[in-house]
């Protein structure tokens, strides 16, 4: 499997940066693999009460952030196929609060929503291999800024690994 390099500073909005800088892998494709197994490991060892724990008022409980994950890989993945295939439609923004909020996480099982999260995962690593070079730099307008298909697939492990870090240091006891 060929090694994808990070995307240019100009390919992506500033603010994406964090998200980048936290993919260190030289293959992309075996980080995601990693990673995702840390992000099962943790979520299937909190019990009950940690699942639903609030760090802080309007702050999301752990099922809701995971929930906000695989929201969010699905809109990575939608937004990076539209531009990889030509479209330059501007696409929008949406609201991750409102979808937390209709999203029903907070009464659903962790295990279903950990299967959820690897059945996204496995079609998110698919489609990202089924791209060349040449559709990797693509660039299209997403929520009102220009990015790039290979930015969105750094941004998309990066968004992963920023939550769990957040998992671990805001929810689970020390």
């Amino acid at each position: 499997m060929k090694n994808v390099l990070k995307p240019s500073s100009d390919s992506y909005p500033a603010y994406f940066e964090k998200y980048i800088n936290l993919v260190k892998s030289e293959n992309i494709f075996e980080e995601f693999y990693s990673e995702h197994m840390e992000t099962v490991d943790l979520l299937t060892s909190v019990d009950e009460e940690t699942l639903q724990f609030r760090y802080e008022e309007g702050k999301w409980n752990i099922r809701e952030v995971l929930q906000h994950m695989i929201d969010c890989e699905r809109i990575f993945n939608y937004r990076a196929l539209r531009i990889s295939r030509g479209d330059q439609s501007p696409q929008p923004g949406f609201d991750q609060q409102q979808f937390v909020l209709e999203s029903n996480a907070s009464k659903r099982d962790i295990n279903d929503m950990v299967r959820e999260l690897s059945v996204v995962r496995a079609a998110t690593v698919e489609l990202f291999k089924s791209f060349t070079d040449e559709m990797l730099d693509r660039k299209g307008i997403s929520n009102n800024h220009e990015i790039s298909v290979r930015a969105i697939l750094f941004i998309t492990l990066g968004h992963e690994i920023h939550h769990r870090n957040v998992i671990d240091e805001k929810y689970l006891p020390r």
